[in-house]
């Protein structure tokens, strides 16, 4: 194992016989860092020597989760961009033709990332403390897939639940006039409006995103921030593709049947009810809230057989 399991603060803070490592440029502590622990791979030693540069953990970690937030959601969202103008995926959008305007466009954008360098710097800049707190590991190295999965798994049943019942809960009378509405001005939804909220729903349903890594920190005390930045990016993936508006023949709830996936999600901008968990389909079966969604989908299947008929 490697020599790293101080607390990556006190490795960056600290001087110390073999871990000194003092440099002006970040090229010149990644060569110290790669001599003075060659057993660390390539990312393992960039992580590093980013940490001990900055010499600043809060600080390195909300920049680096904010950069990281960025380019993943805009870069996952980009790929639909392009789809909604290339007429050979039309075939597989769930509301025919309805394509975001440019005004739409503008607006969502000019709105989202007002909520990401407000609303969401502030949760960002919180996560780190808490989760040190309660014993997240920010030094190398990195968890071994076999122990990410589980958690990343656990992650997705915890904020599909938390966001089921508070998704619910917008939906009640003042909370969807005076939040949730604003979410629902894209009856067709795209991949950009994923984030589209007002900022109280952005710091609720946000609690199932960043509140499930932390609590499972405080309860089990292992966990390592590379894997809530798994878990970040998957979690955006999956809420941009179900915002997408596209049902492919590949799309992942052909091959999980209780995955929700966009054709699910989709209902729910349409009729603004029903459907309201996010990565399963389970909460919305078990409390009958998709009995609705289910009837409309089975008229769809009988039209389409009886136009094949004909």
């Amino acid at each position: 194992m490697y020599a790293f399991h101080l607390p990556l603060r006190l490795i960056t803070r600290a001087s110390f016989s073999n871990y000194t490592v003092r440099a002006d440029g970040f090229l010149s502590t990644l060569n110290q860092v790669k001599h003075t622990a060659p057993l660390l791979s390539s990312l393992e030693a960039l992580w590093m020597a980013y940490y001990k540069w900055m010499d600043n953990d809060v600080l390195a970690t909300g920049i680096l989760s904010f950069v990281i937030h960025q380019l993943l959601y805009f870069g996952r969202a980009l790929p639909w961009y392009i789809i909604d103008h290339l007429p050979y995926f039309n075939k597989w959008k769930i509301q025919d033709q309805k394509l975001p305007s440019a005004q739409d466009l503008r607006d969502c954008v000019t709105y989202v990332l007002f909520t990401h360098f407000t609303v969401e710097v502030a949760q960002i800049w919180l996560f780190h403390p808490l989760c040190e707190h309660f014993g997240l590991r920010i030094s190398p190295p990195f968890p071994k897939w076999q122990e990410m999965l589980p958690q990343l798994a656990i992650f997705f049943i915890m904020e599909d639940t938390f966001h089921y019942f508070a998704h619910r809960l917008l939906h009640y009378g003042p909370f969807y006039k005076y939040i949730h509405k604003r979410h629902h001005r894209f009856s067709a939804p795209f991949g950009l409006a994923a984030e589209y909220a007002h900022p109280i729903e952005v710091i609720v349903l946000g609690l199932g995103t960043v509140g499930s890594p932390i609590l499972y920190t405080a309860i089990t005390g292992n966990l390592h921030l590379v894997t809530v930045y798994a878990w970040i990016a998957l979690r955006l993936f999956q809420a941009i593709d179900a915002h997408s508006g596209y049902d492919f023949p590949w799309s992942l709830n052909k091959f999980i049947p209780f995955w929700s996936g966009a054709e699910h999600h989709d209902y729910h901008h349409q009729n603004s009810n029903n459907c309201y968990s996010t990565s399963f389909r389970w909460w919305d079966y078990i409390c009958g809230t998709d009995k609705k969604y289910r009837a409309h989908r089975q008229l769809q299947a009988i039209k389409k057989l009886t136009n094949k008929a004909e």
